[in-house]
């Protein structure tokens, strides 16, 4: 089968970039053809035999260019045409996207269906469904589906995307454009990463019903193992140290449990809350066996993001490890840690209730010791590559048999 990975990125950058190479990675060592189409840019890794790819697009730059992005990033017909330029070269039998927005844009998707290729889409965010992609309110630091239930005007009045109201402007503008093109309804299937973003897609418009599934992220999971457990007594929070992600949370926790080591892997805009905190210790951003030891010597896991994180690889990467966590009971991440026995989930979401939370799980050890337990068969639950890999290409071919 040859298959058309879509990506804004086309190399090593966040977390849709790392699923999509490898699971591009994993379907050629399957014996299938993989190309990609994206933004051209010195770093990318991959690409097309066509040699098409969008110009790049440098927000941040200072270039007169930088005037055009406007007219861009809602409708590409750069992208359009040289997505349909490759599917001539390649001739793909599937078209799967992955993050296209602002970059590519949804425009790609005409271009697709023009060739009459089916088109696969992995939805990592919310950007469906809300013009800032999480679901929440920056300014009061809690979730929102204000644009989900009521108008877009929210997202402008609240400058919902990067605290700014031209970009928020832009954010709404793409949004009602798609909506009211219904271009969605082109695509063929949506794989969700959880069924918390199944049904939001769901709730929001018709035309999605029958063309979801959820699936749950894959780990490397002969890479997040621990052969020899040494049980470290710190409390680990990996991920962007920013607000949505609970930052300003964990600070405060730490402050009410000064008995109790936190250490914080990661890096981001609001690093500054967690700093001159006896009890924090800042790692920094990590990878590879630093983190794998670090995540697999904890005690416990927190993860109390404000946002509704849709599927945390840390958390399965924890839990393959035998580590058990403490997270929200919201979003996806109440679907990956089963209350009371591979976790706890908090339910009030306050520094007070975090802190609670955890002294339930850390100081209860025949309770603690279940959890581990638990979390060492949970192990079978989580996708390998291998096992995501035959229940994508079952849908694959159900869509190019139709």
């Amino acid at each position: 089968m040859k298959i058309l990975m879509v990506n804004k990125f086309l190399y090593p950058r966040g977390g849709s970039e790392s699923y999509m190479l490898y699971l591009g990675d994993y379907l050629k060592k399957l014996g299938h053809e993989v190309e990609y189409f994206g933004m051209y840019d010195e770093q990318n890794t991959v690409g097309n035999s066509a040699g098409k790819y969008t110009q790049n697009m440098d927000f941040h730059s200072k270039g007169m260019a930088r005037f055009l992005y406007p007219f861009k990033i809602i409708y590409s017909f750069e992208a359009k045409k040289k997505i349909m330029q490759v599917i001539d070269q390649f001739k793909p039998d599937i078209v799967h996207m992955n993050n296209i927005n602002f970059q590519l844009t949804p425009s790609i998707i005409y271009g697709a269906k023009k060739k009459g290729v089916p088109v696969v889409q992995t939805v990592h965010d919310y950007q469906m469904i809300c013009p800032n992609h999480l679901l929440y309110n920056f300014d009061n630091n809690t979730p929102c589906e204000r644009c989900v239930k009521g108008s877009h005007i929210n997202c402008i009045k609240n400058k919902c995307i990067h605290n700014s109201t031209v970009k928020s402007v832009l954010g709404v503008i793409e949004a009602k454009f798609y909506s009211f093109l219904k271009t969605y309804k082109k695509v063929d299937l949506f794989i969700c990463p959880s069924k918390f973003l199944e049904n939001k897609l769901l709730s929001a418009k018709k035309y999605y019903t029958g063309k979801t599934l959820t699936i749950h992220n894959f780990i490397d999971k002969a890479k997040f193992t621990i052969s020899d457990r040494n049980e470290g007594s710190y409390i680990l929070f990996v991920g962007r140290l920013s607000k949505e992600k609970g930052i300003e949370h964990i600070a405060e926790t730490a402050k009410l449990l000064p008995e109790y080591q936190f250490i914080v892997a990661g890096s981001g805009p609001d690093e500054e809350m967690l700093k001159g905190i006896d009890n924090v210790t800042l790692s920094g951003f990590l990878t590879g066996a630093k983190l794998i030891e670090l995540m697999g010597n904890a005690k416990v896991l927190l993860l109390p993001s404000v946002c509704y994180e849709n599927c945390p690889l840390s958390i399965l990467e924890a839990h393959s490890m035998g580590v058990p966590v403490v997270t929200m009971n919201s979003g996806g991440m109440a679907e990956l840690v089963k209350d009371g026995i591979t976790g706890t989930l908090v339910t009030e979401l306050t520094p007070a209730g975090i802190a609670q939370k955890l002294k339930d799980t850390l100081e209860n050890e025949d309770y603690y010791n279940t959890l581990k337990d638990n979390c060492k068969t949970e192990k079978d639950n989580i996708l390998s590559v291998e096992t995501y890999c035959e229940h994508l290409l079952k849908e694959y071919e159900k869509l190019v048999e139709g």
